[in-house]
């Protein structure tokens, strides 16, 4: 590995902060031999955590550590700063073949951040997945047997995409070897930095832990003065400057280092830190001077190249190796392999500072042509935020918004969209200042600048400003355009808000695709899109009894012939025109078009559809479509019973898209079908750990919400009370009745009726239930409607509501039933509502045995019996306990815990155990097992007739028992009987 980035301080001696190095040291052998871990390392400027750092690094194996540092352009920082300058490393020290092992599908996502490794990707912005799985992959291989320490300096620098990086990183790097180092500047974080709200979060996280550098003690600042000065101070001088250097070791160096160093009376101390850290800078000559205003002026990046500075100070090449000479002696600056830069950037900005208006503006101005000039000599990557900052600084804004601009262009091809949005907002800011601003940003109008704006922001994860910008955006435009190509740019911004609108929970983003719709020029380009994303979105409307706005704009859409399945169809008609060609416009339409047929059961006609997309996709190198073709595709076969099919589908593409580094594409999504597979198999821990370790991984909000019910569910099946309630939300909590897709209403009313019925609450389920009953068409969508009722007839069941019970049967009778297991659900529902009406269930329940037995959902298979042996033990003793004990294993083998409990006691009552090994069940007082029962009853208060239906008995035989047992518990009467049965604990 090459020589390691100067980091140190001007002290000999490292003074103190031995606890902190060992714990440094543990954590990387505990990293080494065991999980990934991570140590944030925050303290004041100038306590030494950098010092403390490079101390740790130097016992490091050469080729264990690599080191990166965020860099301040200004008011913003540098994308993926300190993750670029580890990459470099990587490759200078280890070469290409790590990067071509960490992403088997091609290193062109590297080469977003690592110009040198090739061309990135075009038009694939959504892909900041992918780069992020190959960097963990990267990382992940590089841990080897020794392991790997990745050191990240100055975090409060740090610019969003990097901050998104590391927290992926950390929650992410499961495999054994990585030690990730991050410092930061307490005393930086205001009340709305990000990284201050970031950094709790990070530290709950397991293998996160968080340091805060104290400053030095009395006795450590003596021995660091010792160290720098070479004697020793008397105790006045200490006490003075322990006083005035508040124990931090910038300060101390600063006071200690003097030619005499001030007592507490010396008037003369600065009492200001900038003079404090200017103060020995006094004695140096004009030349000198000249080179630390110029390198103060170069430095943002971090350094200033030799040649770069030899250019911009203008100096003879002897009189300029004379100052650097000095100031290198002097340890003002460090001196690199080709560059120079400070030994501290609190010292950098004294002196930065220092520079008068004038000299300020001309220094910036000859940096920023520099760049042009000499281009090798700052990385491709930093050089239009570079030339932005220094043209800003030099008052030059016309430059300065050319430069911001292609600074966003480059951020966005690094996929790094906070610093993309916060260039095209500098270029908004300085819009009207330059005369000839569309000619600066390649002839693109204003509008058309705060589109890329409005994108950068939804990108970013920030679908507020978005949302703003393309208010702004389109109230810049006339609302009827006159000429095609402003009518397709308002077109495509209502396009994107409607999108942006879309990706929220509440708010749908409907109106504004209709009216692109009206808009958008057949002709032109971006049509296809805007079809198939009004397709989907269409297809996905909720639809209540009472008729909103949205489900106007839709019976006005299927007036007009534009049902979901008609767009779609001229999406792909359109999209397949040589003169409005749009392959991905296709696929997408591809995708929805055999969604709507396998929905409508038309699975010979839909399949082939979806499998075309998603083969169409991959052809096209478009990991997001593919993953999503294959997840859809894995939904749809397990609505129509085909759970097999779904899971090796989805499993297919999750291993294709691991294999070439796509891991993160759509991984939420995709994660979530097959979690609904597994539980609906039974497979509830598989089901419940996927899903919980996916809700920490999405991002999306729409698509934590569907992750959560997955778990919730599980949770509640298990018998995990708190976690299922923990992810359903507050008991009484209706807002997400409020969601503007239906699946996600669907599922979080499913989840939330489950709960309630797992928590023994059925008057919560049925106020749910009459609220959806009362709001929504549940027919027009029978996917998630059915379980949704199969969940709300029990509810109605357990609270003996056959209002409720009858309503849930006249919406089953009126949603279709298509594949193999939409008939089982209708068969269970009939039954569980004949039940609650009073009905004979018994051939029911029988016929939804029969239909859930060919199914693979032995959870749903189990309750059937459970339900058909207790409606007809009475009938058939038999066939009750053969069912009781086929619920009792099945429910053991899938971990539902409360299904295991129902089949035991049912087993209890019908006086037999739950296998054909199992003991016979312990009872007290001399009592026989049904004895026991009577009396667990009679403690409830039961009559004779009571306990006869519900132990399958006779009146009469009930009567003999209440007897016998009066008899052995020699007591006078069933009260006393049931106080007895309370103390022996059977009640």
């Amino acid at each position: 590995m090459g020589a390691m980035p100067l980091i140190s301080d001007i002290s000999p001696v490292f003074v103190g902060r031995r606890d902190q190095l060992r714990l440094l040291a543990d954590q990387a052998e505990r990293a080494r031999s065991g999980g990934s871990e991570t140590l944030l390392v925050g303290g004041e400027a100038g306590v030494g955590k950098s010092r403390l750092v490079s101390e740790f690094v130097e016992t490091r194996t050469r080729g264990a550590v690599f080191v990166g540092a965020c860099l301040q352009l200004g008011e913003d920082g540098l994308s993926y700063a300190p993750f670029t300058a580890v990459l470099r490393q990587v490759l200078r020290d280890l070469g290409r073949e790590v990067f071509e092992t960490a992403a088997p599908g091609g290193i062109g996502e590297f080469a977003r951040l690592l110009p040198e490794l090739g061309e990135a990707p075009r038009d694939r912005r959504e892909n900041r997945g992918i780069l992020f799985e190959q960097l963990l992959r990267l990382f992940g291989g590089l841990g080897g047997e020794e392991g790997v320490t990745i050191v990240l300096e100055d975090l409060h620098w740090a610019d969003g995409a990097t901050r998104d990086l590391l927290v992926f990183l950390v929650r992410n790097l499961d495999r054994p070897g990585v030690q990730i180092i991050g410092t930061y500047r307490s005393d930086d974080l205001h009340r709305s930095h990000p990284l201050r709200r970031l950094l709790p979060a990070l530290e709950r996280l397991p293998g996160v832990g968080r340091i805060h550098l104290e400053p030095l003690t009395r006795e450590e600042v003596a021995a660091q003065a010792r160290a720098i000065r070479g004697d020793d101070l008397t105790p006045s001088q200490i006490d003075s400057l322990y006083r005035r250097s508040e124990g931090v070791p910038l300060y101390v160096e600063a006071l200690a280092s003097a030619e005499t160093c001030p007592t507490e009376e010396d008037p003369d101390l600065p009492d200001h830190f900038r003079d404090l850290l200017l103060e020995p800078l006094h004695r140096f000559d004009e030349t000198a001077w000249s080179v630390l205003h110029a390198v103060a002026a170069g430095a943002i990046g971090g350094g200033v190249e030799h040649e770069t500075l030899y250019h911009a100070v203008g100096l003879p090449e002897r009189e300029l190796e004379a100052a650097l000479r000095v100031l290198v002696d002097a340890n003002v600056l460090r001196a690199g392999r080709t560059d120079y830069r400070f030994r501290h950037a609190l010292l950098r900005d004294a002196v930065h500072g220092e520079i008068l208006p004038g000299p300020h503006a001309r220094l910036h101005l000859r940096f920023a042509q520099l760049i042009d000039e000499y281009p090798d000599t700052v990385p491709s990557e930093r050089r239009a935020a570079e030339q932005a900052h220094h043209y800003q600084a030099a008052h030059d804004l016309p430059r300065a918004l050319q430069a911001a601009w292609w600074a966003a262009v480059r951020a966005g091809e690094a996929l790094a969209f906070d610093e993309e949005l916060a260039m095209v907002e500098r270029v908004l800011d300085l819009w009207d200042r330059v005369p000839d601003a569309r000619e600066r940003v390649q002839n693109r109008s204003r509008a058309q600048v705060v589109d890329r704006a409005a994108g950068a922001a939804l990108d970013s994860g920030r679908p507020k400003r978005a949302l703003e910008l393309l208010d702004t955006a389109l109230a810049e435009l006339p609302e009827e355009p006159e000429d095609d190509e402003t009518r397709m740019l308002r077109a495509v911004l209502l396009r994107e808000r409607g999108q942006a609108l879309s990706q929220g929970v509440r708010d749908g983003g409907l109106p504004d695709l209709v009216r692109a719709l009206e808009m958008h020029p057949p002709h032109m380009p971006g049509y296809a899109r805007l079809l198939a994303a009004l397709a989907k979105e269409s297809r996905l409307a909720r639809a209540d009894r009472e008729e909103t706005p949205d489900q106007r704009l839709l019976t006005r859409l299927l007036r007009a012939g534009l049902g979901p399945r008609a767009l779609a169809e001229r999406a792909i008609d359109v999209a397949t025109r040589e003169e409005t060609a749009d392959p991905r416009g296709e696929v997408d339409a591809l995708i929805v078009l055999g969604g709507l047929l396998m929905e409508e059961g038309d699975i010979e006609g839909g399949r082939p559809l979806m499998e075309r997309g998603t083969l169409r996709a991959v052809e096209l190198t478009d990991p997001i479509l593919e993953a999503r073709g294959a997840g859809n595709l894995g939904h749809h076969l397990r609505e129509l019973g085909r759970h097999e099919e779904g899971m090796e589908v989805l499993r297919s593409s999750l291993a294709r898209h691991d294999r070439l580094g796509w891991a993160s594409v759509h991984r939420a999504f995709n994660h979530q079908n097959v979690a609904e597979i597994l539980f609906e198999m039974g497979r509830l821990g598989e089901a419940r750990e996927l899903s919980d370790h996916t809700v920490t991984a999405a991002t999306e909000r729409v698509r934590v919400h569907c992750v959560l019910t997955v778990q919730a569910r599980a949770a509640a099946a298990q018998g995990d009370l708190e976690a299922a309630r923990r992810a359903t939300g507050s008991k009484g909590d209706r807002s997400m009745l409020n969601a503007h897709r239906m699946n996600v209403l669907q599922l979080h009313a499913l989840a939330a009726v489950d709960t309630s019925l797992a928590e023994g609450d059925p008057e919560e389920a049925l106020g749910l239930s009459r609220t959806l009953l009362d709001r929504t068409a549940l027919e027009r969508f029978p996917g998630y409607t059915w379980p949704l009722l199969e969940a709300m007839a029990e509810a109605a069941r357990q609270g003996d509501d056959p209002k409720v019970a009858e309503r849930v049967l006249s919406v089953a009778e009126r949603t279709d039933v298509v594949g193999s297991i939409m008939p089982a659900y209708s068969a269970s529902i009939a039954a569980l509502v004949a039940e609650t009406v009073g009905d004979d269930a018994g051939p029911l329940w029988k016929r939804a045995v029969e239909a859930w037995e060919p199914l693979p959902m032995p959870l749903y298979l189990a309750r059937a019996r459970l339900r058909e042996a207790e409606v007809g033990a009475a009938r058939d003793r038999d066939l009750a306990v053969c069912r009781v004990r086929q619920v009792y294993a099945t429910a053991v083998e899938c971990g539902a815990s409360p299904l295991a409990a129902s089949a035991e006691g049912l087993a209890r009552r019908l006086g037999v155990g739950v296998s054909d090994e199992a003991p016979t069940p312990r009872t007290p007082a001399g009592l026989t097992a049904r004895e026991t029962e009577v009396l667990r009853l009679l403690a409830e208060g039961a009559t004779n007739a009571r306990i006869a239906e519900a132990l399958f008995i006779s009146p009469k035989t009930a009567s003999v028992h209440v007897s016998n047992i009066l008899a052995k518990l020699d007591v006078p009467n069933r009260a006393t009987a049931g106080a007895h049965a309370r103390r022996l604990g059977v009640a």
